[in-house]
């Protein structure tokens, strides 16, 4: 239904905790025993992919004389490189490396935008003989389909491509606003199944990266009526595929977090950035918590296993830091628990961690942005800057104060 933490398994009933503490005990044996033999590796032997073939030529390119700025490059050096081109030449740049410029913190937005449009064009048209290949089965054949029609959504006019990268399960960013003019940023961070095919739905369309990123938008502005915002559907890490042992673990999360990072010191002007981070996505937010820029202002958590720390001030960053967690949502009954490698530490929502709580309705896992819920309402209270401290009374530890303080949904969820 979605990629958020271990959306494709059938919720635990409420009594199954102590069960689920046997589980993350075996998993810890059974990772001690998979290290011990060698076989858990973090690296897998593949083919390079497009980005890292175009990447490649980019690195032995040069311009003037001078080395093109690559990934690891701050993304002030990358601004300053492209602000002294030519407009002429950086387009010229944009269309022979579509997916470095695309994918490069710091280059122009709407330079990253035309040049991401270029990549999922040629990524489209490989998938498109791709799902005609006699040679491939018919699953295949079918995946081949199915990322075509991602794909071509992607280029329906209006879209804001950001970030982009078909290697693999494939990763994309979407921008809805104006990026450059925004004086507030709101940032969603999925978690597990997340990837291209995924990216947005039909079915469960509030649960996946897009859907979240459009509804937190639509509420933010409807808040705020002419207020700068924009919103970012953050889909560009390589997430762990269902409970499997990588979502017990960090090593996708590390992985993320650096890539979130890059993202965030590559945005444009000084807007304040608000990290709205679901389930798996929590991690991610909590492992870059600590090197976050001054200018994210709040980071938001639902529905999350654990932040990597024991307490909000163990994150080291200056952000506020809330915690939603609806009642029937399954993963309360996941073990908060760290062994070794596997789990994610404390609970955010518990009274101890620390985070500012927000009020949720009941609509279970996945039902955090849907929209006219009073979950969707209280993190566009985050987004918009109007939630602090202050708007929650000392004493409401479950935050249903908030709710009162700011007033309750008009309405009730919409279909």
């Amino acid at each position: 239904m979605s990629h958020s933490f271990g959306s494709h398994l059938r919720p635990p009933p409420p009594d199954t905790a102590h069960p689920l503490r046997r589980v993350v005990l075996v998993l810890a044996v059974t990772f001690a025993v998979l290290v011990a033999a060698g076989w858990l590796v973090n690296a897998r032997a593949t083919e390079p992919g497009p980005f890292e073939r175009q990447l490649a030529q980019w690195s032995q390119a040069s311009l003037a004389g001078q080395p093109l700025p690559g990934p690891e490059a701050s993304a002030e050096r990358v601004a300053a490189f492209f602000a002294a081109l030519a407009p002429a030449r950086a387009h010229e740049l944009a269309e022979r490396y579509p997916l470095v410029v695309g994918n490069l913190p710091g280059a122009p937005v709407p330079l990253r935008y035309e040049a991401n449009r270029l990549a999922v064009e040629d990524a489209a048209a490989v998938e498109a003989r791709r799902a005609t290949d006699g040679g491939l089965s018919g699953d295949g054949r079918r995946e081949a389909r199915r990322r075509t029609h991602r794909l071509e959504s992607l280029l329906e006019e209006g879209r804001q491509i950001l970030a982009f990268d078909p290697s693999g399960r494939g990763r994309v960013a979407e921008v809805i606003g104006d990026l450059t003019e925004a004086e507030r940023v709101s940032l969603v961070v999925p978690g597990v199944d997340t990837e291209l095919l995924t990216f947005e739905r039909t079915e469960g369309r509030w649960a996946a990266p897009a859907g979240m990123a459009r509804a937190l938008h639509a509420e933010e502005e409807a808040r705020a009526p002419g207020a700068r915002t924009a919103t970012i559907a953050w889909a560009d890490y390589e997430a762990p595929r269902g409970l499997t042992m990588s979502a017990a673990t960090a090593g996708s999360a590390e992985e993320g977090a650096r890539r979130l990072l890059d993202t965030v010191r590559g945005l444009p002007g000084g807007a304040e950035v608000a990290l709205f981070c679901h389930s798996y996505g929590s991690v991610v937010c909590g492992l870059a918590a600590d090197e976050l820029p001054r200018r994210v202002t709040d980071i938001a958590v639902t529905g999350s296993p654990g932040m990597r720390a024991a307490r909000a001030a163990d994150l080291g960053t200056s952000a506020r830091v809330w915690a939603m967690r609806a009642e029937d949502d399954w993963i309360e009954g996941v073990p908060h628990v760290s062994l070794g490698p596997l789990g994610h530490g404390d609970d955010p929502v518990s009274p101890g961690f620390g985070a500012l709580p927000l009020a949720s309705d009941e609509g279970g896992h996945d039902g955090y942005y849907l929209p006219g819920s009073a979950s969707l309402r209280n993190l566009a209270l985050v987004g918009n800057g109007e939630a602090t401290p202050e708007g929650c009374a000392p004493e409401a530890n479950d935050c249903e104060a908030l709710e009162t303080c700011l007033g309750a949904p008009e309405s009730g969820p919409q279909g």
